[in-house]
């Protein structure tokens, strides 16, 4: 059942159009990825869907009753309730629950005063209405939504300190992936996610993933994380040029479809060109030979010209940042050396006795979760902080270009020009011009101001800067951040061709993919506070890296099954032990009591045999008798109690 459709949606601004008549539909259940470059009228489709935005022509059609949550690329945090805590804004995505809640206490409160006063009337008409209202919030979901909600939220990335955490104290990262946790908490009919992968860290991406593919209802994401779109879409959405085609596949498998029409449509369009110039070029020379069946000729031609349905040349995708890094001389063999590296902010320790040596020509991608400490690495590398303990030596003749992941290198009151221009004073205006050129910058951009710019054209602008710089050691946060595919693309590729060394952090999978030779993860929480992965393979860097993390956690598990089992061993065998020992304990009190006892009846022989005894023969013989059964066992129990 169709779920979602478009019908002839047109949309512009000014005197540009966005979007131009398009047109899809989208079942229940189908996870449609959506992909174009920036600007294409990815997030604009969006917000014509959810009624933000009212289009030019054209129409959206949602089914009656479905629901419909959106996450926002960047939400409003003004409007957030700031005193409450993060898991409390998480359950006021429940109102309907809320309320019952408020209902049961009410009605619980009631039924006490009731029975106090023993109105047995009310009491049942109050028990009836309790077990009414606990039935409707047990069918609701009221037994578990808390749980829920907390567990997303775990899942996310956040600590059980920072569900807590009051939401005006939160980050901009600790934002998002709350709105994310509390729109898939509410599990809507059609869930739209615009860019959801931001500041998740690769085991949050992990379970997003699994989550969103394992999702039964219709999901709409926006995203250039290329290897989420993979395994988390069944079908792909296209925008171009303002017009919108829907692919059965996911984005490797449309890409495929998309190049194999484009060289079919290309194909066609030439061998029609052909056709054409050569029905032009007879119907010249039929002209030149000036005849009256040659005119007949001429007109059968141009009305074979005129019926020809014509193909279209294949439209070239929009231009892509074009880039390549300038290189200084080469640096020595040893880069970067990290000895025992720690910082903290205040008393939460960050990073914790990190030591690691990187070397000319490796490309290390540092990983971890949120909060391990990767971008304060990276500003420690480019002496931006300084450590608590430990130190960082760069080798002979490095030179660093550093790309921050929020561009606070640039000044919001320049111009985009007077950016670069401040940056290289020696340059001349037409190479600065080039430049920005290459990073798609025409004329108008240039005297915008940055405060004007939107994320991915900071993020050019950035790179812009970068490659001007001649360096041998490229230090960056997040470089892929805010690009669209086909930057992403220009970008790995300029890396791959970079001759110097590259350290960076990203949780692009497809990027560290194609780019990673070594992989540091760090870990404060475990001894030296990373893990340090030379990867065998290159040619699938990401790939290589879950399968030997995989394994070192197999060891790590068997080691503490070993541990605890070795651990259980032990414990038996004390407890033997004691057992054994509780036993020979008790059978030493036995044997001394016993021991008391035949002392004394030993006793009472030898003066029976002295006195009553010493003249009846036959009961003195049975008193010896007796005496040398009882030596004999008081000689055993002597041996127990010594």
């Amino acid at each position: 059942m169709i779920a979602l459709s478009a019908s002839d949606i047109s949309l512009s601004f000014g005197g540009d159009t966005i979007l131009k008549n398009i047109s899809f539909a989208v079942n229940d259940g189908d996870r449609v990825g959506i992909i174009g470059v920036n600007g294409a009228g990815k997030t604009s489709l969006f917000r014509i869907i959810t009624g933000e935005y009212t289009p030019d022509s054209g129409a959206v059609y949602i089914q009656k009753g479905h629901t419909v949550g959106v996450l926002e690329q960047n939400p409003d945090l003004t409007a957030l309730p700031g005193e409450l805590s993060a898991v409390e804004y998480m359950y006021s995505a429940f109102p309907a629950l809320l309320a019952l809640e408020k209902d049961i206490s009410a009605c619980e409160a009631q039924l006490s005063v009731a029975a106090g006063r023993g109105n047995e009337e009310d009491v049942l008409a109050l028990t009836a209405r309790l077990n009414e209202l606990n039935s409707r919030f047990a069918k609701d979901g009221g037994l578990e939504f808390r749980g829920r909600c907390r567990s997303m939220l775990l899942r996310l990335g956040y600590t059980e300190e920072q569900t807590e955490q009051k939401i005006r104290t939160l980050s901009g990262g600790q934002y998002t992936r709350l709105a994310l946790a509390r729109l898939l908490a509410t599990e809507p009919d059609i869930l739209m996610l615009d860019e959801p992968t931001n500041h998740l860290d690769i085991d949050a991406l992990a379970w997003l993933e699994g989550y969103i593919s394992n999702y039964k209802k219709t999901v709409l994401i926006i995203s250039h994380d290329r290897y989420f779109l993979d395994r988390t879409t069944s079908k792909t959405l296209s925008v171009r040029f303002g017009s919108a085609k829907l692919y059965h596949g996911n984005y490797t498998e449309t890409k495929e479809i998309c190049e194999a029409e484009a060289a079919s449509q290309e194909k066609r369009y030439k061998e029609q060109q052909k056709v054409i110039a050569r029905i032009k070029a007879n119907i010249e020379f039929q002209r030149r030979c000036n005849r009256e069946h040659n005119f007949v000729t001429i007109r059968a031609k141009e009305k074979q010209l005129a019926r020809m349905e014509k193909i279209e040349a294949v439209q070239k995708d929009p231009r892509t940042i074009r880039l390549s890094f300038a290189t200084e001389e080469e640096s020595a063999g040893d880069v970067c050396e990290v000895k025992e590296l720690s910082f903290s902010y205040g008393q939460s320790p960050l990073i914790r006795d990190v030591s690691f040596l990187i070397r000319r020509y490796e490309r290390v991608m540092f990983l971890g979760r949120n909060g391990s400490g990767k971008s304060t690495l990276m500003k420690l590398i480019n002496s931006m902080l300084t450590p608590d303990r430990g130190r960082i030596t760069l080798g002979y003749n490095i030179k660093i270009g550093y790309y921050d992941q929020e561009n606070r290198g640039l000044t919001e009151s320049n111009t985009v020009f007077d950016e670069l221009r401040a940056a290289y004073p020696d340059k001349t205006d037409l190479e600065l011009r080039s430049t920005l050129a290459l990073f798609l910058f025409d004329a108008d951009d240039i005297a915008r101001q940055i405060s004007t710019l939107s994320g991915g054209e900071r993020a050019r602008l950035t790179l812009a800067k970068l490659i001007l710089k001649k360096v041998n050691l490229l230090v960056m946060d997040e470089p892929t951040n805010h690009l669209d595919i086909g930057s992403c693309e220009a970008l790995e590729n300029a890396l791959l061709a970079f001759e110097g060394t590259i350290i960076a952090v990203s949780h692009d999978r497809y990027f560290i993919n194609r780019i990673a030779t070594r992989i540091i993860e760090l870990a404060p929480e475990v001894e030296r506070g990373m893990f340090d992965y030379s990867l065998e393979s290159y040619d699938d860097a990401f790939t290589e890296y879950m399968r030997m993390r995989e394994l070192r956690k197999e060891a790590e598990a068997r080691v503490t099954v070993s541990a605890k089992s070795e651990s259980k061993q032990d414990y038996e065998e004390k407890k033997r032990e004691s057992a054994r020992r509780r036993s020979e304990e008790k059978k030493r009190e036995r044997a001394k009591a016993k021991i008391e006892e035949l002392e004394c009846e030993l006793e009472r022989l030898e003066e029976e045999l002295f006195g009553e005894a010493a003249s009846d023969y036959v009961r003195a013989a049975e008193i010896d008798t007796r005496k040398g059964e009882i030596e004999e066992e008081l000689l055993e129990l002597y041996e127990l109690v010594m």
